[in-house]
């Protein structure tokens, strides 16, 4: 069973290849998407890597989580659902407004 990892703190320069270069040290890897700006296509600093197992997820986290890219400090951990993120927000919103859409 594939687990998908959450990699945040990526430098802007990094591709593809560099991500699957280092997480190929903890194991096989089944994807990786780099999430870019849609205007622009610049990426936006993280993106998310499939392992093929769990040990192999929880390997690649023990070892890149702080990692340092570039001068940047990477944050791996277990990728949420989309939904899970988008209710979290980014501006808190839902609780100036009690948890209620205007």
């Amino acid at each position: 069973m594939t687990k998908r990892l959450y990699v945040g703190n990526l430098p802007y320069s990094t591709t593809e290849s560099d991500i699957r270069d280092l997480f190929s040290q903890s194991g096989e890897i089944t994807g990786v998407t780099l999430i870019t700006d849609r205007e622009t296509g610049r990426s936006k600093g993280f993106g998310f890597v499939e392992m093929s197992s769990e040990a192999e997820a929880e390997d690649a986290i023990r070892r890149f989580n702080g990692y340092s890219m570039n001068n940047r400090s990477l944050t791996v951990n277990v990728a949420r659902p989309r939904d899970q993120q988008e209710r979290s927000g980014s501006g808190g919103g839902e609780s100036r407004r009690g948890g209620y859409d205007y």
